[in-house]
């Protein structure tokens, strides 16, 4: 297998520094299924730069959320209709699909391979095998928040008066539910918002019974989520429900829906990701644009913040025809000029000459310097998904459980205790244990 130089290989699409070359896949088409989103497209239109300097194509025959994607994808494994080639990949989803990726690593120079930060480039692997090659997409959740409601003077007055404390950004969970119930005028203004099915709400739960010093999984994987911890976390969920202090849709969001809700004013209080911080500031995207304020995330009762984190990236698939033309594709989307547009709407690069890039540009943007600091200070308190096969599977059962206890349909007792008996059923099934 060639391996490929410069930036991509014996192919040679481009090397540092240096001019495009001469076609090397002249008549290939390659098929994709990638995710969607406002955010993602920026970086796709440097598609069109690929095809030009390889004579290849690229026909993108699905672009979803990554919830649909993976539905998506296990449908194609079941029925073995893998003909396409490059697909979207996440750390978090990237362990239950061990036959589905091939490795990279044969069509890649080392030096290549060091430009990325060491650590990402280990939670891309399945064993020894690098399965998928990170983009500018690292992701933890830091606390957006409008800043106009803080110096407010009668918000200020009011707040003091009903709590004896000066009203501040929340640095607590529990001060984050307060001040959230505090600031809704529904209808119109919510105090904050949540994702609230699929692996979205349970990844949010499980960051916060750590905070709550608790655990979702045991060491052998058996449930240990129905605990004190766990019922104090998914009591936060339930508690904003049911003050009305979230929009009465959170059940239904997901991703895009939280970036639409925070951009268009009229919530107080968004945990959400890197990559939206220049949508929310942007004037022609965000009726927020000018008002944002970015701080480290808040810390549960055990004095731990909340971190779960993980990275985007694109993989080649086992059965591609074509995967050095595939690996090629992946390694442009993912080199130093692709990680330097992503960051550039607040994404943080997986490559180590982009963070020192995105350093030096934001001394001269004080609201990007302070959501890099944010960012910066909020990757020290990150921790992946549980890095088990059965991650997205157990989510599948947890979140309906979550969601009954949200609604009032279930007790939160009932709803914890529902869901570990199915999660600890689908892993003894599996033989975890």
């Amino acid at each position: 297998m060639r391996k490929l130089t410069g930036f991509l290989g014996a192919t040679a699409l481009v090397t540092v520094g240096g001019p495009v070359l001469a076609a090397q896949f002249d008549g290939i088409t390659l098929q994709a299924k990638l995710i969607g989103g406002q955010q993602y497209e920026a970086l796709y239109a440097r598609i069109t730069e690929w095809e030009a300097a390889t004579g290849a194509s690229v026909e993108i025959i699905s672009k979803k959320n990554h919830f649909e994607l993976d539905k998506e994808f296990k449908s194609d494994l079941a029925a073995g209709t893998l003909g396409w080639c490059v697909g979207s990949n996440h750390s978090s989803f990237a362990s239950q699909y061990p036959n589905l990726y091939t490795d990279l690593t044969p069509f890649l120079t080392d030096d290549f391979m060091a430009a990325y930060v060491p650590s990402n480039i280990a939670a891309s692997k399945i064993g020894d095998d690098l399965v998928m090659l990170p983009r500018a997409q690292f992701d933890v959740s830091v606390l957006y928040y409008l800043k106009s409601l803080y110096a407010d003077a009668d918000n200020q007055a009011a707040y003091k008066s009903a709590t004896g404390r000066d009203l501040a950004p929340p640095d607590t969970w529990e001060e984050y539910k307060e001040q959230a119930i505090f600031f809704t005028d529904a209808p119109n203004f919510y105090g904050t918002q949540y994702a609230g099915k699929d692996e979205a709400i349970v990844g949010r739960y499980y960051e916060m019974v750590i905070a709550e010093g608790g655990q979702l999984f045991n060491d052998d994987w058996s449930p240990a989520f129905d605990s004190d911890a766990g019922k104090r976390a998914l009591s936060w969920f339930v508690d904003l429900y049911q003050a009305g202090a979230v929009p009465p849709g959170t059940t239904s969001y997901l991703w895009d829906d939280l970036g639409q809700g925070f951009a268009s004013g009229t919530i107080a209080l968004n945990l959400d990701w890197p990559g939206w911080a220049g949508f929310f500031n942007g004037e022609d995207t965000s009726k927020a644009a000018g008002d944002v304020g970015v701080i480290v995330q808040p810390q549960g009762s055990a004095g731990i913040r909340t971190g779960w984190s993980g990275h985007h990236g694109f993989s080649v698939t086992e059965s591609c025809e074509n995967k050095e033309a595939a690996a090629s594709l992946v390694a442009w989307l993912t080199n130093e000029d692709s990680q330097k547009l992503e960051s550039s709407g607040g994404s943080l690069p997986t490559r180590t000459a982009v963070w020192d890039h995105v350093l030096e540009e934001a001394k001269s943007d004080p609201f990007r310097a302070e959501a890099i600091a944010a960012f910066q200070e909020g990757s020290k308190h990150a921790f992946p998904a549980p890095k088990t096969p059965y991650w997205i599977e157990a989510t599948n059962l947890i979140f309906p459980e979550l969601q009954a206890a949200i609604l009032g349909d279930k007790t939160i007792d009932e709803a914890l205790a529902d869901a570990s008996e199915a999660v600890d059923e689908m892993m003894q099934e599996n033989g975890v244990y």
